[in-house]
């Protein structure tokens, strides 16, 4: 039911809050935006990792949390502390407006008010997106509020590593890793949130 939704959507803000850096929890309107976009709320995908609500924000964390496990074994020299927050919180943002909440069940009450039954599934709806694209979306939707360092950039950008689209790509993929290992870590941190942790 939409309750439950509400509910993981308000668990989620608060664990957000309690995981952000001060300066960006401090920032209201970043995470009004972030709640308002759907980011606690939706899914990570329709039909793999995280096709439930709430999992988009699971799935960010997750990721997180790996390059944070990463960085104490010594793996990633960030340029500064702050950024395996920043990458693996917000590198799916391309996310936030690209699925709708739908419903196979109702309850109609006496007055003829439909109300959700059962838990939602989410369905790929682009109809209202204006910024189409996946890491570079994210990349727009997040220097909005947060400035990057050149590095936290290369990371969300080539996040999706081997599963870039366009073959063309692979060979500027190549290069950010040659440049910054950070850059194969966060698709590695990616792939054992999504593949491994399955969320």
């Amino acid at each position: 039911m939409k309750d439950k939704v509400r509910n993981i959507e308000d668990q989620n803000v608060i664990d957000y809050l309690e995981k952000a850096p001060k300066w960006i929890a401090d920032n209201k309107a970043f995470t009004d935006w972030l709640t308002e976009k759907g980011f606690f709320r939706t899914s990570a995908s329709t039909v793999h990792h995280g096709a439930y609500a709430g999992a988009l924000y699971k799935h960010s964390d997750a990721v997180r949390e790996v390059l944070e496990e990463y960085t104490e074994l010594g793996l990633i020299d960030w340029d500064r502390p702050v950024s395996p927050f920043i990458i693996g919180m917000y590198h799916d943002l391309c996310k936030i407006d690209t699925y709708r909440e739908e419903y196979d069940h109702y309850i109609e009450a006496d007055d003829g008010t439909r109300f959700p039954k059962g838990d939602p599934h989410f369905v790929w709806d682009d109809a209202g997106v204006i910024i189409p694209g996946h890491a570079e979306k994210s990349l727009i939707y997040i220097l909005q509020w947060i400035p990057l360092t050149s590095q936290e950039i290369a990371c969300i950008r080539w996040h999706m590593g081997a599963f870039e689209k366009d073959p063309k790509m692979w060979e500027y993929y190549g290069r950010a890793i040659e440049q910054d290992s950070a850059v194969l870590y966060t698709h590695t941190a990616d792939m054992v949130a999504s593949r491994v942790k399955g969320i």
